[in-house]
């Protein structure tokens, strides 16, 4: 090797070395400066909006988008040598398609549930066998605080379920507290066929009729507005008992409407109505299963 090709060499490696050198400097500050924008974001953000649910919702996409625009902006940095942003972009995709499918799938759905709102932080969701409160949407996954499963009434087990993003396009999504946040709720009450059946059941009206009469007005209201964005018809919203016969007495069930997550609390003071209703009348008392036993001298026991 020659001095000349030497000097060459040396001076294609210094001027590589000064063009990383400035590609590292140029993206600390492009990090630096993303971040302070990103932190100014939010702090107006949470000094301006004082509802919880927007406010996560704002520093959410704010994260998003930095994060967004960083790419862009380190992608034309780095990559100098294709010929445009749109050319490194293709090949980007074109790899992680490739290499990242199942990630990119849980991407496509993080888009389709922050376009379509299928469900939103703090709604009350059943995605195939999860159900629970939706406590927080990210780009791979949304995270459930699970309810029900071993704990009765729908109520918080304390366990938190993470879930890919990509279900929403295979399971169906039931959300309980979307457009119309009151789900119907039904209390069956069994009475023997020698009680006073009608007694029973006024009595019954008269029980649901003080628990829930704040529901009705509110759940006119809300279904005046699910019928903006849906078919959704109901012709009776007050509480009302229906009469049938079971094997071991006559069936009154109460059919209401309630809010999901005051359910067992809504259940369990129209029990104890119902047990002081029970224990007061003496022509009203619970059915159960029982066995009837006929002796050879006609008589009949239970």
């Amino acid at each position: 090797m020659n001095i000349h090709t030497f000097s060459k060499t040396i001076g294609n490696s210094f001027q590589s070395s000064q063009h990383l050198v400035s590609d590292i400097v140029i993206s600390i500050i492009v990090i630096i400066a993303l971040w302070l924008i990103r932190l100014l974001v939010i702090r107006a953000i949470n000094r301006n909006i004082d509802d919880s649910r927007r406010r996560y919702r704002w520093r959410k996409n704010a994260s998003y988008a930095a994060g967004l625009i960083g790419l862009v902006v380190l992608g034309a940095v780095w990559f100098k040598g294709l010929q445009s942003i749109g050319t490194f972009l293709g090949l980007l995709s074109a790899g992680l398609a490739i290499a990242l499918r199942d990630p990119l799938t849980d991407m496509a759905g993080w888009i389709y549930i922050n376009l379509r709102s299928p469900f939103n932080v703090g709604d009350r969701v059943q995605i195939g066998e999860v159900k629970g409160d939706i406590i927080d949407i990210r780009l791979i996954k949304f995270t459930v605080l699970e309810i029900g499963n071993w704990i009765h009434s729908d109520q918080s087990t304390g366990r938190v379920v993470h879930v890919p993003n990509h279900r929403v396009f295979s399971e169906p999504v039931a959300n309980y507290t979307s457009d119309f946040e009151f789900i119907w709720n039904e209390l069956e009450v069994l009475v023997t066929f020698e009680s006073d059946w009608k007694k029973a059941k006024k009595r019954l009206q008269e029980i649901a009729d003080k628990h829930l009469e704040d529901f009705t007005e509110k759940a006119q209201k809300q279904v005046q507005r699910a019928n903006k964005s849906y078919l959704v018809h109901y012709k009776y919203l007050t509480p009302i008992v229906y009469t049938d016969i079971k094997d071991s007495g006559i069936n009154l069930t109460i059919r209401h409407l309630c809010n999901p997550r005051h359910r067992r609390s809504i259940g369990q003071a129209m029990w104890e109505d119902i047990l002081d209703m029970v224990e007061q009348a003496d022509d009203i008392a619970f059915a159960y299963p029982t066995m009837r036993i006929t002796n050879d001298s006609g008589n009949d026991e239970e």
